[in-house]
This record gives C-alpha cells, structure tokens and sequence, in this order.
C-alpha cells in the first residue's frame, strides 16, 4: 500500500512539474507570436511610411522616337532620387487620349501634349520664372510664349525643322533641282515615277494620321502663317479670324491643299498602299532608296541612319514647294520636345526637378545626338546629325514656319490627318468640298471650346 502511496505522490508530483513546465512552455510560444505580431505591424507601418514618403510622377508623352531614350533617362533620375520615381505612359492617338485624362482622374504630373483650349482653362502650371529660361535660345521662349497672357507654360528643349527628305542620288541623276512651286514639283515626280518605276515617286504614310494632319500644318497653314507672320498668324488662329483664315474659300489654303492632292493621288505619284502604310514603312522606304522623296521632320533622320548608315551621304533636304501662286516654299522651323506640367500635379516640385534633371547638359546632348535634332539650349554643343548643312540651305530657301499650336482643342493633328484619309480615299469629290468640310469641322471645334 505505502508502495502504491508512494507511486501515486511521484506521478502526481511529475504531473505538476509537467504541467507547469507545459504552461510555462505554452506561455513562451503565446508571447512568440505576439512579439512577431508587434514587428510585422512595426514593419508593415515603417514601409507604409516609406512607401507614402515616395513620389510617383507621372509622365505622358506621345513622342515615339524618345520613348527608349526617355526610360534610360528616367532609369537614372530614380536610381539618384530615390524619393521620386517617373513613370513613363507612352499613347499614339496621345493629343485624343489626353482629353480623357483630363476629364478623369488619371492626370499626368507632366505632359508633352499641350493645347491652347488646356492653357485657356488653366490645366498647366505658370513656369515662367523657372531658371531654364536663361540658357535658351530667345527665339524658343518667344515659341513657347502664351500670345494671350505673355507666360510660358511649356518649356522646349529642342528645335526641329520639317520638310522633304529627297534622294541625292536620285534627284542627281535625273537631273532634278529643289521646286519652288508644286507644279514643278509634281514635274519632278512625274520624271521620277516615268524613270524609276521601281522606286515611289513621294511616299505617304497615310495609316498614321498625324503624318498627314502634319501635311496640313505645313502646307495648308503654311499659307497662312508665312502670309501674315507669326504673331497675327496666331491671333488670327485663336481669334478664328475668317477673313485672314480663309478656310473654306475657293482658291483658299485648303482648296489649294486638297487640290494638290487630289491631283498627286490621280497622276499616281503616290505610294499604291497611302492608305495603310505606316511611319515605319515610309522611314524604312526611304533609308533603302525604294522612294524618292518623303514629307517628315528631323526627328525621322535617327531611324532612317539606324535602318541604313551609309544613307547619311544620300540625304537631301528642301522646303515644301508653294501651293498657292501668291506664296513661297515653307519649310517648319520651331520648337521641339516641349513639356507641361498640369496644374492638377500634387508634387509639381518633383516635376520640376525631373525637368531640371533632364535638362542638365549631359543629358540634352544625349537627347539631341539620339533624336538628331538641334537643342534648344545655348550652352549644350550636341553633333545632332550629319545633314546641317542641307538643312541651314533649306532654311534659306524657304519660309520658316511654327507649329499650329492654336488649333481648337477638339479638332487635333490626327483629327484633320483623318480627313486627309478621306480625301485620299475619295470622300470629297471636289477640292472645294474638301475645305467646306475642313471649316466646318474647325468652326465646331472652336465654338465648342470658347
């Protein structure tokens, strides 16, 4: 019995100190976690704060032959700025899609899209008394001036002419000079197409609109702005003057202009697939000498030298022949690679300093040596191309034009290149008709808007 006593006290005794040691043990494993608990949501907090203390700026951009460029430059700004990092959203139909930014909430912190209805209403931020303006060229800042409030609310750091690329070679071995005037022009074409049947005599990229919008920019408002310069052309162009637009005249800037192309598409001058050819192709075409002559601006020169190096020696340059008797050739002239911050931005001091950033000098001879394009900036020395030459003779012989940034906001660059399309295509059975509807379209866009 004392055995079985003495058995019992020692289970009894092991099966407290046991217990203990279980509760003791289960005690350690409930704080374990707690503890684990308490340094997740100090973790979770400490990157909550971290996270919030990051910037996330938004660039949107429709610039397609800088968008590589721009993500190794964005690349670097946020490896040395770690408080910001720049996201780049590239978007083709960008002047179209912009206007569904602004009317959401996915605004861009900073844009290269910019549009005079958007200043009007105030969507960009006043950078007037930025320090960049120091070191640009004053022709620039007088560009990228506001006719209406006399402030700039973009800022370029480039310059770029646009006009004919034409083959040397070509041209040399036909005996053919630089028109002055479009019959001469087609002439030339004409002798082209009859010699050359291989090759197409003016290549259009009619499947990318604003290859054609563009057209109309240079040629069609090319009359206007060289008839009453840059100032009043603007005014003119805000004010939708009439008397001096002449939109929908016979015999005026769009008559001519659809005149000449009727008459190119008839006397097949063009490329057969006008309609569906891209930029690409059009680019491609021209650096394999399969057409003669193309309408584009210095930033198509990078990608015809990447598709064929030894073309840099064949490239000749030359304003857009008149289109109207009364006018001389054009040839664009302006300011380039532009960029806006929207006053919606909630870190414009960020943006400012991905501007500044961008603009080092390093990095605008980088720009402007990739794009082929002069910079903007008085104290970058960038060899932007091998074809200045050609281009400062060009300049001399032509008129030199700006863009037509006072377009109405709802009548864009692509919009009026769609027309092109149409024209092309048949639409419109008379050059007059063709005007009527350019008018029309522009005069609703612009009652709309003011």
């Amino acid at each position: 019995m004392k055995k079985f006593i003495s058995l019992l006290l020692v289970i009894t005794t092991i099966s407290l100190f046991t217990g203990c040691a279980t509760k003791e043990k289960d005690k350690t494993v409930d704080n374990t976690p707690v503890q684990e608990d308490n340094v997740d949501q100090d973790n979770k907090e400490q990157e909550t704060d971290a996270d919030n203390e990051v910037v996330h700026i938004k660039f949107f951009t429709g610039k397609v032959e800088t968008v590589d460029l721009m993500n190794e430059i964005i690349d670097d700004f946020n490896k040395e700025h770690p408080g910001i990092v720049v996201e780049q959203e590239f978007q083709k139909d960008a002047s179209n899609v912009i206007k569904v930014k602004f009317a959401s909430s996915d605004i861009p912190d900073i844009t290269t899209v910019v549009a005079q209805e958007y200043i009007d209403q105030g969507k960009y931020l006043d950078v007037s008394n930025e320090a960049w303006w120091e070191r640009i060229q004053p022709a620039i800042k007088d560009m990228c001036t506001d006719v209406k409030s006399g402030k700039q609310y973009r800022v370029a750091s480039n310059m770029t002419m646009a006009g004919l690329f034409y083959n040397k070679a070509i041209f040399d071995e036909l005996g053919i000079d630089e028109a002055k005037t479009w019959k001469e022009f087609e002439e030339d074409l004409a002798k082209i197409k009859e010699s050359k049947p291989d090759v197409v005599p003016l290549f259009m990229a009619g499947k990318d609109s604003w290859t054609l919008g563009h057209l109309i920019e240079f040629m069609a408002h090319g009359v206007i702005k060289q008839t009453y310069g840059v100032t009043d052309s603007k005014k003119a162009f805000l004010a939708n003057d009439d008397a001096k637009l002449q939109l929908g005249a016979e015999g005026g800037p769009m008559d001519s202009f659809a005149s000449v192309i009727i008459s190119g598409r008839d006397k097949k001058l063009f490329n057969d697939d006008f309609l569906t050819a891209t930029y690409d192709n059009q680019v491609e075409m021209f650096a394999n000498g399969e057409a003669a002559v193309i309408s584009q601006g210095m930033w198509a020169l990078s990608g015809i030298l990447d598709k064929n190096p030894d073309m840099a020696e064949n490239i000749g340059f030359m304003p857009y022949p008149a289109i109207t008797d009364s006018t001389e050739p054009v040839i664009l002239s302006a300011e380039d690679s532009a960029y806006a911050i929207t006053s919606a931005s909630k870190h414009p001091e960020e943006a400012k300093e991905f501007l500044n950033y961008l603009f080092k000098a390093e990095n605008l001879k980088k720009y402007s040596e990739s794009i082929k394009s002069p910079c903007a900036f008085k104290d970058v020395d960038a060899d932007w191309g091998p074809i200045k030459e050609q281009v400062n003779n060009a300049l001399s012989n032509g008129v030199n034009i700006g863009f037509t940034n006072e377009s109405p906001s709802g009548f864009s660059g692509d919009d009026a290149g769609r027309m092109v399309q149409e024209l092309y295509a048949g639409q419109y059975s008379a050059s007059i008709d063709f005007a009527k509807a350019y008018k029309e379209v522009w005069d609703k866009a612009w009652n709309a808007s003011n």
